[in-house]
C-alpha cells in the first residue's frame, strides 16, 4: 500500500491562497506554508542532513515546528522535539540519548541551546541558510516521521518512534469520526513538543482547516482569539480549561463560534465542564497517548453529554481490549490497543519496546498502562493508571474516582490522590489539594464520606498552593508519591 506522505504539496495546489496558520499576527497560506517547508528542507540539505538524522527542536510553540514537520518527508530526517520545561541536566540526557545532528532553538532558549549542543541554530535560520540540492525522495509509511518523548514521570523519558502511517491514519479517522470541517479553526496552545502536532493540527490541516499558533498559553489572549477569529474547536488539557473558566474575562467571553470542546491528557473535572456548558459550549472527553497517536476513541456529542465520564468507543481503525491481572479479557482491566496508529517502538530502547508491544493473536498490542472499564454498550471509561491504583485493606482503590468526588466540592481548585503506606491497611490515600476558597480537612472528609465507601476516603490531606505538572499540563503524581510515601510510611 502506498500513501502520499508529502500531502501538504497537494493541498498547496488545491487551495494555495487559503489561510493555513496564523503566526504572530499574520496568516500563512497553504502555498506559503509548503514553500517554507521546501525552503527548510533546502537549508537542512545544505547542512548535510540525510535520511535518519535526528534534527532537534527546543522552543516555545513556533511556526518552525511546522516547517520541519513538513520538510521531513522531503529529506527523510527525523524531527526530535524536546520539552523546554525540563532541567538542563534532563535535556542533556535526552540529547545524549538521541544524538541530534543539529539543534534548532526558539529565541528564549539561545543560551541553553549553546550549552547543550555544539552547533545550535535559531529556528528562523530554516529560511535563510544556504540551500543544498533536494533529490527526489518519497518517505515510506513505516519511516519515522517524529520522535516524541513520553511523559517521563519515572526516569528519563523514552523517545516514541512515530511512523508516517500513524500520522496519516490519525488524520483520516479523526477528520471522519470527530466530524471536522474545512472551515474549522483551532488554537494550537498545548505544547508543540508533545502530541499537539498529531492530535488536531495534522487532521485539521489535512482537511484544509486553519490553525492559530499561540506561542505560550495565555487565557486572556486565548478567549479573545476565539471571538476575533471565530474559532470553532477547542482542544486543551483540563488545567488549561480550568484557567480559562477562572479568568475574569470568561464571564463576558463570546464563545458562540465554538462547535465543541474536547479535553485530553486527563479527565476534566465536572465543575469545569459545567462552566463551559453554561456558555453553551458542548464538551466531550478524549483519550489518547503518544504511543498510539493520538486520538483513540470517539463519541457523538449527544452521547458524550449523556455519559460525560466516557471517552467513547475505539476509532474505526483501532482495536481495544481490557486485560485483567491474570491475562484474561474482562470488562475491567489494563487497556491494550492495536492498529496502524500504534508506534513502531522506542528509540534505542529494545527492552522497553518489548515490554510495551505484545504479539498476541496475530496482532501487535500496545500495553497502555491505563486501567479502563467497558459498559454493556461498548463505551470505555478510563479509571486511572495501573501504577496509580492502590490496595487498601484488600480493596482496589482508583484515585481518579476520589478526585472526581473532590472536584465536586466548591472549595477545591485542583487535586491529586496517591496511595501511601499504612501499617494497618497496607496502603491508604493521600489527597494533595489546591483550594480556591477556605475549607478544612474535616469538611472534605465528611463530604467524601457522603459520596464514597469509607475505605476510599483518604486518610491524609495535604493543602498546597500548586501541584507539580509536566510540560503538557498533566499533574505529576509520581513526584507526589515519591515525596509522601516516605513521610507517611
Amino acid at each position: 500500500m502506498e500513501l502520499n506522505t508529502n500531502w501538504l504539496a497537494r493541498l498547496a495546489e488545491y487551495h494555495p491562497s487559503r489561510p493555513a496558520v496564523l503566526w504572530r499576527g499574520r496568516w500563512v497560506s497553504y502555498a506559503e506554508l509548503y514553500q517554507r517547508a521546501e525552503r527548510a528542507a533546502g537549508s537542512l540539505a545544505g547542512l548535510g542532513i540525510q535520511k535518519g538524522d535526528r534534527v532537534g527542536v527546543l522552543s516555545l510553540n513556533h511556526l518552525g515546528y511546522l516547517e520541519l514537520y513538513f520538510a521531513a518527508p522531503l529529506l527523510g530526517f527525523i524531527p526530535t522535539l524536546f520539552n523546554h520545561r525540563l532541567s538542563e541536566t534532563e535535556l542533556q540526557g535526552l540529547l545524549e540519548y538521541t544524538g541530534p545532528k543539529v539543534l534548532f532553538y526558539g529565541e528564549d532558549f539561545a543560551a541553553l541551546a549553546r550549552r547543550l549542543h555544539p552547533s545550535p541554530l535559531p529556528l528562523e535560520a530554516l529560511q535563510t541558510l544556504p540551500k543544498g540540492p533536494l533529490l527526489p525522495y518519497q518517505a515510506a509509511l513505516e519511516d519515522t516521521a517524529l520522535i516524541l518523548f513520553t511523559g517521563g514521570t519515572t526516569g528519563l523519558p523514552k523517545g516514541a518512534l512515530i511512523p508516517y502511517r500513524q500520522l496519516l491514519v490519525n488524520a483520516f479517522q479523526t477528520s471522519l469520526s470527530w466530524g471536522l470541517r474545512p472551515e474549522d479553526r483551532y488554537i494550537l496552545a498545548t505544547p508543540m513538543f508533545h502530541a499537539a502536532l498529531n492530535a488536531l493540527a495534522t487532521p485539521l490541516l489535512y482537511l484544509g482547516g486553519s490553525l492559530l499558533i499561540q506561542e505560550k498559553f495565555d487565557p486572556a489572549e486565548y478567549l479573545r482569539w476565539v471571538s476575533e477569529h471565530q474559532v470553532s474547536l477547542l482542544f486543551l488539557v483540563p488545567t488549561m480549561y480550568q484557567m480559562l473558566a477562572q479568568h475574569p474575562d470568561f464571564a463576558t467571553a463570546n464563545l458562540q463560534s465554538v462547535r465543541w470542546a474536547i479535553s485530553g491528557g486527563a479527565p476534566c473535572p465536572a465543575p469545569v465542564r459545567e462552566a463551559f456548558k453554561a456558555k453553551q459550549v458542548r464538551f466531550k472527553q478524549g483519550y489518547g497517548l503518544t504511543e498510539a497517536g493520538v486520538n483513540c476513541f470517539t463519541l457523538e456529542l449527544d452521547e458524550a453529554e449523556q455519559f460525560p465520564e466516557s471517552v467513547g468507543r475505539p476509532m474505526p481503525h483501532l482495536w481495544a481490549r481490557l486485560v485483567d491481572a491474570n491475562g484474561q479479557e474482562a470488562d475491567e482491566g489494563e487497556l491494550w490497543l492495536s492498529g496502524p496508529v500504534v508506534m513502531a517502538g522506542y528509540y534505542g530502547r529494545p527492552h522497553d519496546t518489548a515490554a510495551a508491544l505484545v504479539e498476541q493473536g496475530g496482532r501487535t498490542w500496545l500495553r497502555t498502562g491505563d486501567l479502563a472499564q467497558r459498559d454493556e454498550d461498548g463505551r470505555y471509561y478510563i479509571v486511572g493508571r495501573a501504577k496509580e491504583m492502590f490496595i487498601s485493606g484488600g480493596e482496589n482503590v482508583y484515585p481518579i474516582e476520589i478526585e472526581r468526588a473532590l472536584y465536586d466540592h466548591p472549595a477545591v481548585l485542583e487535586c491529586a490522590v496517591v496511595g501511601v503506606p499504612d501499617a494497618r491497611w497496607g496502603e491508604v490515600g493521600l489527597a494533595a489539594i489546591v483550594l480556591k476558597s477556605p475549607t478544612s480537612e474535616e469538611e472534605l472528609r465528611a463530604f467524601l464520606k457522603s459520596r464514597l465507601a469509607g475505605y476510599k476516603v483518604p486518610k491524609h490531606f495535604f493543602f498546597t498552593t500548586e501541584l507539580p505538572k509536566s510540560g503538557p499540563g498533566k499533574i505529576l503524581k509520581s513526584i507526589l508519591a515519591a515525596r509522601f510515601r516516605g513521610e507517611h510510611a
